[in-house]
């Protein structure tokens, strides 16, 4: 069982930036970590993943260039640093883990995170 808990969440201005970490605990049988939001209304999005035995990296179009999606050096850390925020970026994040991925999608077992609220104002 894996047990993923994030942090770093908050509010910031349109332009600023900030970075969640997801830190990862218990057995894990994972070969793929991600970020995800979920905006009020909306569906949950894939935002940025990561193979973590490989380090290819995947990302939204929405989030290129702005978003990067990096491991800690024990690969039990995940972060999602967030550049250059917009009123959009505005969503509940949660880190996520999964038995395989192909690109933004997970498949296999899944694990989930509690989530991290960004807000982004004007």
């Amino acid at each position: 069982q894996v047990q993923l808990v994030e942090s770093g969440g908050g509010s910031v201005q349109a332009g600023g930036s900030l970075r969640l970490s997801c830190a990862a605990s218990g057995y894990t049988d994972t070969t793929c970590m991600a970020w995800f939001r979920q905006a009020p209304g909306k569906e949950r999005e894939a935002v940025a993943s990561i193979y973590t035995t490989r380090g290819n990296t995947f990302y939204a179009d929405s989030v290129k260039g702005r978003f990067t999606i990096s491991q800690g050096n024990s690969e039990n850390t995940l972060y999602l640093q967030m550049n250059s925020l917009k009123l959009d970026d505005t969503a509940m994040y949660y880190c996520a883990a999964a038995a395989y991925c192909s690109g933004l999608n997970m498949g296999g077992n899944k694990y989930w995170g509690h989530g991290t609220q960004v807000t982004v104002s004007s």
